[in-house]
């Protein structure tokens, strides 16, 4: 099977069985896929370190979930293969717990909008109507492109370098792969312009099972305003919502605090996820975007996991877990991410000794 016969028969199966919330994510050219007949099904992963690590988890029909998690895995064993699933919900979860031994990891969780429960956060939230407020009475405007329009719009792509440019780390890919524009088959987009020019773009996937959509980026570019990614948001939800959706997330915000583990993270990963929440804003300011995504008032957070083959994870699968959302090594991009971190505080620094 070439390649876009292989994405193009896991697009088949994701707009049919697609439940995780990223499980769109697979439909792209950087993932290996797995497929079975009977049950069909169709898993999206990247090989690192000898670690087949998953995109979320299989997808499937819910009662086939077993049938299929244990041929995968024994496909994995005959390639000589640990199978690891990262960005894993509650279904997965739910398997893992009974089946044993996965080793368990909470990796955050994600806001959930259901019904009019979008609807019900703007009208209760003055400073989110000032926002929009503010955003519109700088001339900003939001519009629906249709994906012919947007794939190849120079405006796009230069809002989305601008956007890149500004953040801690280089580039990630696996589950937040920047590159979606020349890939926006079934995708939405919604565009805000100022004066002409594009200062922001949401892009939408689809969660067909869930009848939802993903919030799968929200760009600002260098010369939004305030208020604009709020006004991108509003826009494109109160479109889906009032087309019949019925599920609404914005993906996943690590180390979040609204969930707790059900049992305890072993000790050296406990200490790690400390260390990075409390330091890691140079890299990924996690406490602010939760607080960006909290403000919309979601009708629930849900967990998202990673699980491993094993009964306590491991330092090897836990690299190959890391290794999976970077271009060469771990150690390399950690590297390049602390060069940015370094100048953008020398950038800062110097701009206060000009004051």
């Amino acid at each position: 099977m070439s390649s876009q016969e292989s994405i193009d028969a896991a697009r088949r199966l994701v707009m049919r069985y697609g439940w995780n919330a990223a499980a769109y994510q697979i439909v792209h050219p950087s993932f290996e896929h797995w497929f079975s007949k009977e049950p069909e099904a169709v898993v999206g992963f990247v090989r690192r370190g000898g670690v087949a690590v998953v995109a979320g988890a299989p997808v499937c029909a819910e009662t086939a979930l077993p049938a299929v998690v244990r041929a995968w895995e024994a496909w994995c064993a005959a390639e000589g293969l640990r199978p690891c699933y990262f960005g894993a919900g509650e279904r997965l979860r739910a398997f893992g717990s009974s089946e044993g031994p996965y080793a368990q990891v909470l990796l955050g969780a994600q806001p959930v909008w259901r019904g009019d429960a979008w609807e019900a956060a703007m009208r209760a939230r003055g400073s989110l109507r000032a926002q929009l407020a503010r955003a519109r009475h700088k001339g900003v405007a939001v519009e629906e492109w249709p994906a012919t329009q947007a794939q190849a719009h120079p405006e796009l792509r230069r809002c989305l370098s601008e956007w890149l440019n500004r953040r801690g780390l280089p580039p990630l890919r696996f589950l937040v792969e920047p590159s979606t524009l020349g890939h926006l088959r079934d995708r939405r987009v919604f565009v805000a312009r100022r004066e002409g020019s594009v200062v922001g773009f949401v892009v939408l996937s689809p969660v067909p099972c869930r009848s939802g959509w993903l919030t799968e980026q929200f760009v600002r570019g260098r010369g939004a305003p305030n208020g604009t990614v709020e006004l991108l948001l509003d826009a494109a939800v109160r479109t889906v919502c009032a087309e019949g959706a019925e599920y609404v997330t914005m993906g996943l915000v690590p180390l979040s605090s609204r969930l707790r583990p059900e049992s305890p993270h072993p000790f050296w990963l406990r200490v790690l996820l400390g260390w990075v929440r409390a330091h890691g804003r140079r890299f990924y300011d996690f406490e602010g975007l939760e607080r960006f995504k909290a403000k919309f008032q979601p009708t629930e957070w849900e967990g998202i996991y990673a699980l491993s083959k094993e009964p306590r994870l491991s330092w090897r699968s836990l690299r190959a877990m890391a290794a999976a959302f970077t271009e060469g090594s771990v150690e390399g991009a950690l590297l390049r991410g602390l060069g940015r971190a370094l100048r953008r505080e020398l950038c800062g620094i110097g701009a206060l000794l000009q004051l």
